[in-house]
């Protein structure tokens, strides 16, 4: 992991509390979970505006078996 950053924000206390009772965590590691997927949502998305567009060589199943 990088070097940390401490911020300061301002959350309203409802998505707080929800947010932490979801993930069955501390405030900390919920703000971490929840940026960490914000992060990877937009990854997702450069990957989705490939579908149908990529030709592969082989087939699923020649990639199974080898």
């Amino acid at each position: 992991m990088d070097t940390l950053k401490k911020v300061t924000v301002m959350l309203p206390s409802e998505l707080l509390a929800r947010a932490t009772a979801a993930t069955g965590k501390g405030i900390t590691p919920t703000i971490r979970e929840g940026l960490e997927s914000v992060a990877a949502e937009k990854s997702y998305e450069a990957f989705r505006r490939f579908r149908g567009k990529v030709k592969f060589s082989r087939t699923a199943e020649e990639l199974r078996h080898g």
